[in-house]
């Protein structure tokens, strides 16, 4: 298992003094602390976890974005039972993301399971760049991914507007 932190502070639960400065100075983020700390915790118990790689973690409004080695995306994506195991662990939705993912690889993963159809750059009235997502399908009231708080991770970690419409109509 690899972490942001050292192993033994987050099989521990306490900084040493050089991730203490890290955090300090800004390189670490308090979410890759508790994140660090959580994944360990289960790490004990599951193998599967106790290989992952954490390369850090963002929270953005209660959501938890952590950012992952693909092999990981794709052991949590085959396993459900996995997938709530870490969810447990966090008071919020966590998305999981590749971690040297580009913006649209980065948006696909955010939007797991749905297809993307296209990711263009469009430029509105004002000299205004912005971000258009087309999505498969049509939206519901029951579509599973919260395209609000998509929006919002993607425009807090990725500094990119965008605006989601779905093929078969369009809703935001």
């Amino acid at each position: 298992m690899q972490v942001p932190i050292c192993g033994f502070d987050a099989k521990n639960a306490i900084l040493c003094p050089q991730c203490e400065a890290k955090l300090e100075a800004g390189q670490l983020t308090k979410a890759d602390v508790d994140a660090s700390i959580k994944i360990a915790k289960l790490a004990k118990t599951n193998s599967e976890i106790d290989k992952f790689t954490l390369f850090s973690c963002r929270e953005v409004a209660g959501e938890f974005v952590l950012y992952l080695a693909k092999s990981d995306i794709e052991t949590i994506r085959k396993s459900r039972t996995l997938y709530r195991t870490l969810q447990g662990e966090f008071p919020g939705k966590i998305w999981i993301v590749e971690s040297e993912a580009n913006d649209r690889k980065f948006i696909e993963d955010l939007f797991f399971p749905t297809k993307i159809l296209s990711i263009n750059v469009v430029w509105v009235p004002g000299g205004i760049q912005k971000t258009k997502i087309i999505v498969s399908g049509k939206w519901t009231s029951r579509f599973p991914i919260d395209v609000n708080k998509v929006t919002n991770i993607v425009k807090q970690l990725r500094e990119l507007d965008v605006v989601i419409e779905f093929e078969e109509g369009q809703r935001r």
